[in-house]
């Protein structure tokens, strides 16, 4: 009896261990692709040469500017690309019908400000906005290899604009150029100063 027993068990878990370690290894993969696709952004120019635009102003994303404890850390300033964004309206609020979610090609580049006006890259995002994604018969929220993307929305009751002037909408960042000690898909980074300190 004990014998059956902890055959299945000894089975389900050497499933388990082998899945896990494949999804860490399509993980890996996909990331390394990311890395790839996205490296040429290093240079500022070079993304502002494909479309990507900088919003005016050029506004450096902190946790505490969000409404967020100021210890979780800072974003940066977000680069935008409006055609995969598919902007339809930027007053009051900035709108769009872009689903757009691959990482190979993301719709917003996150930089950390540099001495002398430079810019370094240090995440990559993908930003649906959420009364597009559900009209486009999505039932959930996008995820990336089971990281679900956060939504975001202002609270008019608050003088904080959550939502940094965009309608309610779906976000993931990446950060793939600068090691976040809280999660390489989390919000903000403590590693990571609006406006850079030296």
């Amino acid at each position: 009896m004990r014998t059956r027993f902890f055959l299945p068990l000894a089975t389900a878990a050497a499933l388990l261990l082998g899945h896990a370690a494949a999804s860490a290894s399509d993980l890996a993969t996909d990331l390394a692709r990311i890395r790839q696709a996205t490296a040429r952004f290093r240079d500022i120019n070079v993304a502002l040469s494909e479309g990507y635009v900088i919003p005016p102003p050029a506004h450096c994303v902190t946790a505490e500017g969000e409404g967020e404890p100021k210890q979780l850390g800072d974003m940066g300033v977000h680069v935008i690309r409006p055609d995969l964004l598919g902007i339809t309206a930027v007053s009051p609020r900035v709108n769009g019908v872009g689903t757009n979610t691959d990482f190979t090609h993301p719709a917003v580049l996150v930089y950390e400000p540099q001495p002398g006006g430079g810019y370094e890259l240090v995440a990559v995002e993908n930003l649906v906005f959420v009364q597009a994604w559900l009209a486009a018969g999505n039932l959930k929220r996008p995820e990336f290899h089971g990281n679900q993307y956060y939504q975001i929305i202002d609270n008019p009751l608050t003088p904080i604009d959550e939502a940094h002037g965009f309608e309610p909408h779906y976000e993931l960042h990446i950060w793939l150029y600068r090691d976040n000690p809280a999660g390489m898909f989390m919000p903000f980074n403590t590693r990571v100063k609006c406006p850079a300190e030296h």
